[in-house]
């Protein structure tokens, strides 16, 4: 990848488990920090639309042609709405990074699905697919799914798209949108 490379950043907006429908934002942008565009849906607080929500966002967008690589905070959206990466990067026919900033704890997940869901199976089969692997930043690291690209390829692009902090740009970019949209103005760290 190299400079310039546009890519897309997934977040979703605070919200509350009492709340039906939560916003997504997907902030593109011309790496290493120019936004070019947004991209806005809603997806339902512990659905299993994500899918189909992130990639209806994507593949009916002006900017699809122009992106490299999606990259989503984390592997669920409004809660436990799951973003299978595998299945995202084969709608989109993008590669897919999952970025976190905590090693996930997926026995404390399957633990949780397990007491709130009738199809906790099928979520923890999502959320335990791929083994996370750590990407080093100048502050700590980050943990990391792919799809679509190499681990090699998956940590270049976070190196690239990261302008300060650990966060990919276009992941920090669409939170604080995000945030905004929910509560008038961002506010705390993205």
């Amino acid at each position: 990848m190299k400079a310039h490379t546009r890519f897309l950043g997934v977040d979703d907006a605070p919200f509350s488990f009492k709340d039906e429908r939560t916003s997504i934002v997907g902030a593109v942008v011309r790496a290493p920090g120019y936004l070019e565009g947004v991209m806005h849906g809603e997806v339902t607080v512990d659905g299993t639309d994500a899918l189909a929500v992130i990639a209806w966002m994507v593949n009916r967008s002006r900017y699809k042609e122009g992106l490299e690589l999606i990259f989503v905070d984390g592997i669920a959206v409004g809660g436990f709405n799951m973003v299978d990466i595998r299945a995202l990067s084969k709608e989109t026919d993008l590669p897919v990074v999952s970025v976190t900033r905590r090693a996930p704890d997926t026995e404390a997940m399957v633990r949780a699905l397990k007491k709130r869901f009738a199809d906790w199976e099928d979520r923890a089969a999502v959320a335990t697919r791929e083994k996370p692997f750590p990407v080093r930043t100048a502050h700590r690291p980050l943990y990391v799914n792919a799809a679509g690209v190499t681990a090699r390829e998956a940590t270049e692009a976070i190196r690239l798209a990261t302008v300060r902090g650990a966060l990919p740009e276009p992941i920090r970019i669409a939170h604080l949108i995000a945030a905004a949209l929910r509560r008038g103005e961002s506010r705390g760290r993205a």
